[in-house]
């Protein structure tokens, strides 16, 4: 069986007045687009063209919820209770599901952003809320979630179909969660090690945790983030790279699959 993997990076962040990424350049290197529903970024006109842009490059559409939190970029843990969690999920998955039957698309996904993200990862009733959110408002969705992670347990309990998500620029703890923003060891600078790391967790399912030792791992989609200085470039050199060792890149939605 050939290698897989489908490339999505989050989009859409720009808000009002304020530029966030390189949409235009990273758009045609991805066959996912995580776009923001307008609370941790994005608003309705940049919803609209994100969606577009989207279309232009044949690039599978998914909604991206975080927390009601535009200056902490939705990276700031909320007291949330699960039905606020479930409400939040609906409504702007919701929103962006507006303007994609409008433009006569149709929405492949669900990735909750930031601190929505890690907290739904480790706690059951939270990942249990967002799961049964994306299945009240869509079942044939596909919802994303680190490997092994309470939101990939509590979608396939709801009867999603689940992607475990790796991530291209950010290191692992020993138990296989991401290593927190806040440290310096959090992201992986060096393009050449990141390309590599991503070619091993697709085709030997393992990566190199910060203690040195080898951790199993899943990897349907990979993440990369648009906002970094050379973004563009990197999404580029990946995608060639990838298809360079015979794994084939195609979004997750894709027939073929």
């Amino acid at each position: 069986m050939t290698d897989r993997i489908d490339l999505n990076c989050d989009m859409g962040e720009s808000f009002g007045a304020y530029t966030l990424g390189a949409d235009d350049a990273v758009f045609p290197y991805i066959t996912s687009a995580n776009v923001a529903c307008g609370f941790h970024g994005g608003d309705p006109s940049v919803m609209r063209t994100t969606v577009a842009l989207a279309q232009r490059h044949h690039v599978a559409i998914g909604a991206h919820p975080g927390f009601p939190d535009l200056i902490g970029f939705g990276r700031r843990n909320m007291d949330a209770t699960p039905q606020e969690i479930y409400d939040l999920v609906v409504y702007q998955t919701g929103a962006l599901m507006g303007f994609v039957t409008a433009a006569g698309a149709s929405l492949q996904h669900v990735k909750a952003h930031g601190a929505l993200y890690n907290m739904a990862a480790v706690s059951a009733p939270f990942s249990e809320a967002i799961a049964n959110a994306v299945r009240d408002v869509n079942r044939e969705l596909i919802l994303f979630g680190l490997p092994g992670s309470q939101l990939i347990d509590r979608g396939r309990d709801a009867g999603l179909r689940t992607a475990s998500e790796i991530f291209a620029d950010r290191n692992y703890m020993p138990d296989g969660s991401l290593v927190s923003r806040r440290r310096p060891d959090a992201q992986v600078h060096d393009a050449g090690e990141a390309v590599r790391r991503v070619i091993r967790m697709v085709r030997e399912k393992k990566v190199r945790a910060i203690d040195g030792n080898d951790i199993a791992i899943e990897a349907d989609t990979v993440c990369i983030h648009g906002d970094g200085p050379h973004a563009a470039e990197f999404a580029r050199r990946l995608r060639h790279d990838l298809e360079e060792a015979g794994i084939s890149v195609r979004a997750l939605g894709d027939a073929a699959h």
